[in-house]
């Protein structure tokens, strides 16, 4: 295979066939393979002794610790700088290879996948993909920092900060996809680059959608008041209902039990609710004797209303 300038691109037709006996833990990782794989090339990938090099017992182990950032960065961006993790150049360029190395199988076995679909080269892939995203986790893992950084030095203040870093993520992500270490750069020269172009994209779409919606979404005016205006409108219509009965005397009521259900729910305007206490003294019964005949003055208002407007 000739060295290619950009990358492989390789597609197998269609989804990746199933072979029978695969079944578990194996099966649905299998399923997670994608069939459209991309890697950069490398010479010494026609080696046949590189995957012992890369993935053997043998081979140069790389400590990449787990990602440590603060758990929230304020806007104003004065938190102290992120943990970085240094690598040599010589682990960078391993890191690369083994990453591109791994794709760079996993398409060949796509293919032939695609041709002959057999358990024995399924479980292979399966090795394989897995060995792409551990050798994938850890470059992203060791260059975090560097979204951090750029985010800090860019200004863009219609931008929010964690939409920022997110941005920046998507960056580092295609910026390790598309990597050629074969080139001699550093991966932090051709990051930091990718990361600030995207910063740019994303405050010219800011720009764009400021341009035709000048006015911030709020939350509060989309809230819809529909509800509280339906039972504000039920309550005060029943109230009136309820003072045109008192007023007509349409339930047949006396002038005692009218006067009790006029104090104890205030329906007078100049008046709000008593107690039966205050209304017991306003008309001179005890608490017991008003209680009695407010429940009696309450079961005929009842039978007043549902034959005005639930009967015939």
């Amino acid at each position: 295979m000739t060295r290619l300038a950009e990358n492989v691109h390789a597609r197998a037709p269609g989804r990746l066939k199933v072979p029978r006996g695969l079944t578990g833990e194996a099966l649905e990782a299998y399923l997670r393979i994608p069939t459209d794989i991309r890697f950069v090339w490398h010479p010494s990938f026609e080696n046949p002794a590189m995957s012992g090099r890369l993935f053997g017992p043998d081979a140069q182990q790389v400590h990449v610790p787990a990602w440590c950032c603060p758990p929230e960065i304020p806007e104003d961006r004065t938190a102290g700088p992120a943990r970085s993790i240094k690598l040599t150049g010589e682990q960078e360029v391993l890191l690369f290879l083994r990453y591109n190395y791994a794709r760079y199988r996993l398409q060949g076995l796509i293919a032939e996948q695609s041709r002959r679909c057999c358990v024995r080269r399924a479980e292979e892939m399966v090795l394989w993909h897995r060995r792409v995203l551990g050798s994938c986790g850890e470059l992203v893992r060791a260059n975090m920092a560097l979204v951090l950084a750029m985010a800090k030095r860019a200004s863009i203040p219609s931008v929010d900060f964690a939409e920022l870093v997110s941005e920046g993520n998507m960056a580092l992500l295609r910026s390790i996809e598309k990597f050629d270490i074969s080139r001699g750069f550093k991966f932090s020269t051709y990051a930091c680059r990718a990361i600030l172009k995207a910063f740019q994209r994303l405050a010219t779409r800011h720009g764009r959608y400021r341009q035709r919606f000048g006015i911030e979404f709020d939350a509060d005016m989309q809230k819809s008041d529909l509800i509280d205006s339906r039972h504000s409108q039920q309550w005060d219509d029943s109230v009136q209902a309820l003072r045109q009965i008192l007023s007509r005397n349409l339930a047949a009521m006396t002038n005692v039990e009218r006067q009790i259900v006029t104090f104890r729910f205030g329906l007078t305007p100049d008046a709000g609710r008593m107690t039966l206490s205050e209304v017991g003294k306003r008309v001179g019964f005890s608490n017991e004797r008003v209680r009695q005949i407010l429940n009696g003055s309450l079961r005929k208002l009842r039978e007043s209303l549902h034959s005005r407007f639930f009967a015939g």
